[in-house]
């Protein structure tokens, strides 16, 4: 376990969702689970936390509020996308507003399928999370870590979907 593993802070941010994966995040920090076990605290302040946990799909009224969340977080930082909603979205991937998954507004580190998500999927997705925000640490330590913006990850995406587009009129 590294340094910057000792105590993660994360913060948590529902989307749009049943708020069936909310629950079960809160479930992961009640006694019977106990997440804060592993030295793992909630906040509510981005600029503290280093996980960001998102539970539900990002449609056009909430992409703005998880970028800005996204880029007031510190570097290294860590993005945990919780229940199958967050991952791809959901039951709500077709409706009109809906974007899709956390993924298609900011980059994402950890996937935590399901619906609605169990208490002991996101304590393992969260685990895993801290494993990459330690090696995060490393490569910042070692001046090689990228930072990504919300922005940046925008651009490349819409720069990888043109490419996309253009193979499949040529094909």
């Amino acid at each position: 376990m590294g340094f910057s593993s000792k105590s993660p802070w994360l913060i948590h941010y529902d989307g749009s969702s049943c708020n069936g994966c909310d629950i079960e995040v809160l479930d992961s920090l009640t006694p019977l689970y106990d997440i804060e076990r592993f030295g793992i605290i909630n906040t509510g302040n981005p600029k503290h936390a280093d996980i960001f946990l998102v539970t539900g799909s990002v449609n056009y009224q909430n992409m703005n509020v998880v970028r800005h969340i996204y880029d007031q977080m510190l570097e290294p930082k860590v993005v945990v996308a919780c229940g199958v909603c967050a991952c791809t979205g959901g039951v709500f991937r077709d409706c009109y507003n809906v974007l899709g998954g956390v993924d298609k507004v900011i980059p994402v580190d950890v996937y935590a399928p399901g619906c609605a998500v169990r208490p002991e999927t996101i304590i393992d997705a969260v685990l895993q999370g801290v494993e990459v925000l330690d090696k995060k640490a490393e490569l910042m330590r070692a001046g090689k870590l990228e930072t990504v913006t919300s922005e940046d990850y925008a651009a490349r995406l819409a720069a990888s979907s043109g490419e996309a587009e253009k193979k499949e009129v040529g094909a």
